[in-house]
C-alpha cells in the first residue's frame, strides 16, 4: 500500500462503534471495569486511551515500527528516550542538536550521571574517536536544525550495531513521509509532532516510534512512569493533521526548491543551506535516504544589516517553531537555539546573520515578493 493511502486508510479511517469518518476524541480518565480483576481494555487514561491509541498505532504504520507512543511534546518525547540510559551510561549527540535537547544534555540528564559527547556526525571518524566503553547510544538529526547537515544514516547504524548500541533519530524535519529511519536500521525515531504532523500550528505533541519489543517495553514503563502523554483532544488533532501530511509537504517542498534558488541568486545573501541544492553538502546521501529534501531551509546574509533588514520588514510569520500551513521565518541564535551559549553557536556556525524559513502554503511567487522587499534595507 503506497504511503498516500496508509495515511486514510490505516485501520482508523472508522469508529468501530458508530462507523463515523473520525475516531471520537475519548474524553475520559478512567474505565468501568466488568469485574475486580479489572479484565477490561482500558483501566486509567494515563497508560491507555483509545483516541491516543488510534494516534500510537497509526504513526507505527507509518513509520514502519511495532509499537508508537504519543507524549505530551516533542521534548517530553525526547526526554523520555534518553531516560531509558542509566547512571553511568555515554551518549553520542550530534553537535548541531535542536536547542532543547541541547539544554536537556547538558542541563538535566548529567545530574543522574548521565555523560554526553557532541560530535559533528557528519564525519564519521569523529563518532568512531568518541566512542568509550561505556558507550550506549548515538543520537542524530538529519538534516540538522538550523544547518541542514546530513548523517550518513546507515554508516552510524552499523557503527552502533557492531558496538552493541541504540541509534535514536530526530525525524522531525522530514516527517515519516519523506524519511523512515527505522527501515534504515535506527532504533527509535522521534518526532516533535507540532510541526509537520500536526500541520496547522495548533496542537503540541511528540511521537515515539520503535520496532524491538525491549525498547517497546523501556519506552512505555517511561511513559506510564512520567505521566508526561498527550491528551485525546491533541491526539485528534494530529489523528486530522496526518491526512493530508503528503498533499502539504509535496506543496511546500516545491516551493522551498523554488526560495532556495532564488536566495542563492540574491545579493544580500552569503549562503544557502538546503539539502535541494545539488551544492549542499551531503546531498547525495540525503538522497539515498530519504525522498526528499523537505521544506525548511536557512540562509546567511553577507552583513547584520541585512540580516535586521529581513526580520524587520518580512510580512511573513515571525515566530518559534516550524511546519504550519503559514511560513515561519524563525531566528535560530535568539529563537531555537537560544539555550546554546554563545561560543557553541559561534563554534558551529550559527551565527546573528543566520535566518530560518518553514515554507508554507502560500503562493511562491507571493513568498520571494515578500522577502525581496524584507532586503531593502
Amino acid at each position: 500500500m503506497d504511503f498516500s493511502t496508509k495515511l486514510i486508510r490505516n485501520g482508523f479511517e472508522t469508529d468501530k462503534y458508530t462507523g463515523a469518518l473520525s475516531i471520537p476524541i475519548y474524553q475520559a480518565s478512567t474505565y468501568s471495569q466488568r469485574s475486580s480483576d479489572c479484565d477490561g481494555e482500558y483501566e486509567y487514561a494515563r497508560s491507555q486511551n483509545p483516541t491516543r491509541e488510534a494516534l500510537e498505532k497509526t504513526i507505527a504504520l507509518l513509520e514502519n515500527g511495532t509499537n508508537g507512543y504519543a507524549f505530551s511534546s516533542g521534548m517530553a518525547a525526547t526526554s523520555s528516550v534518553l531516560s531509558i540510559f542509566s547512571q553511568g551510561d555515554h551518549l553520542i549527540i550530534c553537535k548541531d542538536v535542536y536547542g532543547g535537547t541541547f539544554r536537556v544534555a547538558t542541563g538535566l540528564f548529567p545530574n543522574f550521571g548521565i555523560e554526553i559527547t557532541f560530535v559533528d556526525m557528519t564525519d564519521i571518524k569523529e563518532i568512531k574517536k568518541n566512542i568509550k566503553p561505556n558507550t550506549k547510544g548515538i543520537y542524530l538529526e538529519t538534516p540538522s536544525n538550523p544547518l541542514m547537515k546530513i548523517t550518513d544514516i546507515k554508516e552510524v547504524v552499523s557503527i552502533a550495531k557492531n558496538k552493541g548500541m541504540i541509534t535514536m533519530l530526530d525525524n522531525t524535519f522530514m516527517s515519516p513521509y519523506l524519511q523512515r529511519p527505522l527501515d534504515l536500521g535506527v532504533d527509535i525515531v522521534i518526532h516533535s509532532a507540532t510541526k509537520f504532523i500536526g500541520g496547522h500550528s495548533d496542537v503540541l505533541g511528540g511521537l515515539v516510534v520503535v520496532r524491538d519489543d525491549d525498547l517497546a517495553k523501556r519506552i512505555k514503563f517511561v511513559q506510564m512512569s512520567f505521566g508526561a502523554v498527550l491528551g485525546p483532544q491533541d491526539c485528534w488533532l494530529l489523528l486530522r493533521g496526518l491526512k493530508t501530511l503528503k498533499v502539504r509537504m509535496d506543496y511546500q517542498q516545491e516551493s522551498a526548491k523554488k526560495i532556495a534558488y532564488w536566495l542563492c541568486s540574491h545579493e544580500a545573501v552569503k549562503r544557502v543551506y538546503y539539502p535541494g541544492l545539488e551544492e549542499h553538502p551531503g546531498k547525495e546521501v540525503h538522497d539515498g535516504q530519504s525522498y526528499g529534501p523537505g521544506a525548511v531551509l536557512s540562509f546567511e546574509t553577507k552583513t547584520d544589516e541585512a540580516a535586521r533588514s529581513f526580520l524587520n520588514k518580512v510580512e511573513s510569520i515571525l515566530a518559534v517553531s516550524l511546519g504550519g500551513v503559514e511560513t515561519i521565518v524563525s531566528y535560530p541564535t535568539k529563537m531555537s537555539h537560544g539555550a546554546m551559549p554563545k561560543e557553541v553557536k559561534k563554534d558551529l556556525g550559527i551565527s546573528d546573520r543566520l535566518i530560518r524559513i518553514s515554507v508554507g502554503l502560500e503562493y511562491t511567487q507571493d513568498l520571494i515578493a515578500d522577502f525581496d522587499r524584507a532586503f531593502n534595507y
